[in-house]
């Protein structure tokens, strides 16, 4: 079997050679840059929490500074994600708003990515509507999720480029831009363990695709692919490996609690009737289509002009359908809009498939992504890739109607467009004005972090959220240390304000905790009691009050009890040695 992104195969007349190539990339890479910033100034700085929105920058705090993973960074996912956001460190701007400019650039480009596959077009060759459709698609992929450095954003961005650098190595010829694609499909799995497929992924379209079995000296160059495709995995064992923590990596990465996808692909079977409902009333709506739509289509033309028009108001009736989910869904996670979205693209493959006679490779590469997507433990629907899901959907119909036809003029696409991504912009900035991720409505985020840290420069927040982070900063500056924890859900303090921690874990929650994590979290507290010099903070408001706007006490009593999951803090501040101190709403150990 072939894969069909052969696509520009023989059969296929070679495509129209554009003029001025550099100056269309650099149209497009422009509003790339410009989308991404217009969206993080509007929406991605407005909330904050100290929880994981800085959970990925502390990690690659720590690489930066030398540290091993799993030697002596406990995570329950390989750190791919920590070694790719060093970069953050080095952007010409406030670190926190530049990582999370640079996520929605992750997110814009990785929609691209997708489109270039799904469309079989380059990018080069897309007209103004063209590209006013994929902006629009990268605003609903975003929806209301909040921008920050994650390591999902990673994995997609990673899939999404590497099948698009190889299927363009493997379509051109050019061993460079193949194995790229190769490389980046590697560093996916080392992001996430939910995208492993992203490599099998590789490895299948490498074999089947007609260009590896053309050519001399196949074998070599199939090991030197393969070779590229491990290399990223094979870097990561070595300098875990040469660092003392292969053991515990091992023990780490197989250590977490599974995930199945079992929300995603049970969407009906434990209550049949949420089909009559919505969103998901939609799929039933679409099911019935395509169904109806492939008795039409499979007889070819021979049911004439009533088929051909038969055919084109199923089509829009679908494309209607998947519109109306992306309506229905109000771009909350709780709706399950995301898992509509992904089953209609699984319905779409098949029908399309039936009826060109040919594998809609690029619809499963979507599928599957979707799929390794929602693999989480705390966001387990493919939100992330709503955009792209309903972008496939809609063109896997539109490759099924009869001969279209006159195309509408340039400025009538353009304009179509640009109206796309006017409602999908205001979409987001409301959705996100009405109550930003684990925090307040926009009118109520009143005060800039910047006058905290420089770091923070620019991200708005609460006024108790930031009362908060002031206290973090106070007590800092008050006790000075070489080694400073501020636990349990403060891993933004690391990077924020220069802090080493001197724990293994940046973020205790309970599913974080994997293999000998509890013991040597303990055992660090006998070294810090041997050797001295360090501050911890044990926060005693909960996060989920920040989170409200709730209030947060000027001062505490020292004997006030600390906020814990699993009684692991209480056990630290037990086994700690150093003299009692209370600063704002925070109690610790400290010894100087």
């Amino acid at each position: 079997m072939d894969v069909a992104s052969p696509a520009r195969a023989a059969t296929t007349p070679e495509p129209r050679k554009t003029t001025r190539p550099l100056l269309r990339w650099s149209v497009h890479a422009a509003w790339v840059l410009l989308l991404a910033l217009v969206t993080e100034i509007r929406v991605g700085r407005f909330g904050f929490h100290p929880s994981d929105q800085g959970f990925i920058l502390a990690q690659a705090w720590r690489v930066l500074h030398g540290e091993v993973p799993h030697a002596e960074i406990i995570s329950a996912r390989p750190l791919g994600s920590a070694v790719l956001h060093v970069a953050d460190y080095a952007l010409p701007m406030p670190l926190f708003f530049g990582s999370s400019f640079l996520s929605m650039i992750e997110i814009i480009v990785a929609t691209i990515a997708f489109a270039t596959l799904v469309t079989r077009r380059r990018v080069r060759e897309w007209g103004p509507g063209m590209t006013a459709m994929v902006a629009a698609a990268s605003l609903i992929n975003l929806n209301a999720f909040p921008l920050m450095a994650w390591h999902t954003v990673d994995g997609i961005t990673l899939t999404a480029c590497g099948a698009w650098a190889l299927d363009a190595g493997l379509t051109s010829g050019r061993a460079f831009a193949r194995r790229g694609g190769l490389v980046l499909l590697g560093c996916a799995v080392f992001v996430k363990q939910s995208f492993a497929l992203a490599a099998v992924i590789g490895v299948l379209w490498l074999v089947l695709h007609p260009a590896t079995r053309t050519g001399t000296r196949r074998a070599v160059r199939l090991v030197l692919d393969l070779l590229a495709l491990g290399a990223p995995g094979l870097a990561y064992v070595a300098w875990v490996s040469l660092g003392g923590g292969f053991t515990e990596m091992v023990e780490q990465l197989t250590g977490g609690v599974p995930a199945y996808g079992e929300r995603l692909l049970g969407l009906w079977l434990d209550d049949p009737e949420v089909l009559t409902r919505a969103p998901v009333r939609e799929l039933s709506f679409f099911a019935a289509i395509a169904v109806v739509l492939l008795a039409v289509r499979l007889p070819g033309d021979r049911l004439g002009a009533a088929g051909r028009a038969a055919s084109w108001v199923l089509v829009l009736a679908g494309a209607a359908a998947v519109v109306w989910t992306v309506v229905d869904g109000r771009f909350t996670g709780s709706s399950r809009w995301a898992d509509v979205l992904w089953w209609i693209v699984a319905v779409s493959v098949p029908v399309n498939a039936a009826v060109r006679r040919k594998v809609p490779w690029a619809g499963l590469l979507v599928l599957a992504t979707g799929f390794m997507t929602s693999l989480s433990w705390g966001n387990d629907t493919p939100t992330l890739l709503t955009g792209t899901l309903a972008w496939a959907a809609l063109l896997l119909l539109s490759h099924l109607v009869p001969p279209r036809p006159r195309l509408a003029r340039r400025w009538v696409t353009a304009t179509a467009g640009l109206t796309a991504v006017a409602v999908c912009g205001w979409v987001v900035v409301a959705r996100h004005d009405q109550a930003a991720y684990l925090d307040l409505g926009h009118d109520r985020l009143t005060e800039d972090l910047g006058a905290v840290s420089p770091a923070m420069s620019g991200i708005r927040t609460n006024p108790s959220t930031f009362r908060y982070v002031q206290q973090i900063r106070d007590c800092v500056d008050r006790f000075p240390a070489r080694r400073t924890a501020v636990l349990p859900d403060n891993a933004f303090a690391y990077p924020a304000f220069g802090l080493r921690n001197p724990f293994p874990l940046e973020w205790p929650l309970p599913l974080e905790i994997v293999g000998d994590a509890p013991q040597r979290m303990l055992a660090t507290t006998d070294v810090l009691n041997r050797e001295g010099g360090y501050l911890v903070l044990f926060q005693t408001v909960p996060s989920r009050l920040l989170a409200t706007g709730g209030p947060v006490p000027a001062e505490v009593p020292a004997d006030t009890p600390v906020f814990t999951y699993l009684g692991l803090e209480t056990a630290l501040q037990a086994r700690l040695t150093g003299r009692v101190v209370t600063c704002g709403s925070f109690v610790g150990k400290y010894a100087p």
